[in-house]
């Protein structure tokens, strides 16, 4: 099975050079790397978050096997989805599928059923592949959207994600692919932002889904990022670092309504 992407030529040049010019410019050289148990990444336009997701993946190691989580925008296919074989060109890399992870993680995760129909046109993990390939094209993926799920079925999940990745012998990295508040004013949305960013910087998944609903929070991913906190959690993580925090105001010039970005670092 093979996805195509479906956002080239839209949130990111369809072209291999175009696509690398803009990495370039997004990406930070001769950094020194560090090792992460999760990332979380923006999903927008390049023009407006590459800069935020290039500072991130700029200073992390990237290992062999690279699980992503992210929401399903689409309303196609089930509410926990794994596709769990299969290839995912880009521009600038083709990525396979970790079929044997991809089944260590179905068995530990039983709410994750089996799909391509959430995957063929949701953006917000395809735009995670052009900076993965940048830094390391040795790199097989599992893909993970979320459509819909309660605070327990996050944290099952995550237990479950974890377990999987204490089996594996390659090191993994989770990238939870989410942007922050949408379309309310530049000073409101940093506000909102900062509620939930400080939940995630102290490594409180309960946390973060309360504020989420308590403040509505209209950030897109906080279910990949919920799941993805437990799931580190139970894999030794001791801290959180913000990269960098933008807002779309800063390529738009509309400060009224603008869409958040935020990189974070789990170590």
């Amino acid at each position: 099975m093979i996805r195509p992407p479906v956002v080239a030529g839209q949130f990111y040049p369809a072209r291999r050079e175009a696509l690398e010019a803009e990495l370039r410019d997004y990406t930070e050289p001769g950094l020194e790397k560090e090792k992460a148990i999760g990332i979380l990444c923006p999903h927008a336009g390049f023009m407006y978050s590459g800069a935020v997701a290039g500072a991130v993946y700029s200073r992390i190691e990237i290992p062999r096997q690279v699980v992503l989580i992210g929401p399903n925008h689409t309303g196609y296919g089930p509410a926990f989805s794994i596709m769990a074989e299969g290839e995912w060109p880009v521009p600038n890399a083709k990525f396979e599928i970790d079929v044997l992870l991809a089944d260590r993680i179905a068995s530990e995760i039983p709410l994750l059923e089996r799909d391509q129909s959430a995957h063929m046109f949701e953006h917000s993990l395809e735009v995670q592949l052009p900076f993965i390939a940048w830094f390391s094209q040795d790199v097989k993926i599992v893909p993970i959207v979320i459509m819909n799920a309660k605070l327990g079925e996050l944290e099952e999940a995550g237990k479950g994600l974890a377990r999987a990745i204490k089996s594996s012998v390659k090191g993994v990295l989770m990238v939870a692919s989410s942007d922050m508040s949408h379309y309310i004013p530049d000073g409101l949305a940093r506000e909102k932002d900062g509620l939930a960013i400080e939940r995630i910087l102290a490594l409180d998944p309960d946390g973060l889904y309360s504020v989420i609903h308590a403040e509505r929070i209209t950030m897109c991913g906080y279910m990949p990022a919920v799941m993805m906190l437990f799931a580190a959690r139970e894999l030794g993580a001791r801290e959180a670092r913000l990269v960098k925090y933008a807002t779309s105001a800063e390529v738009s010039g509309d400060f009224l309504q603008v869409v958040g970005y935020a990189g974070i670092i789990i170590k």
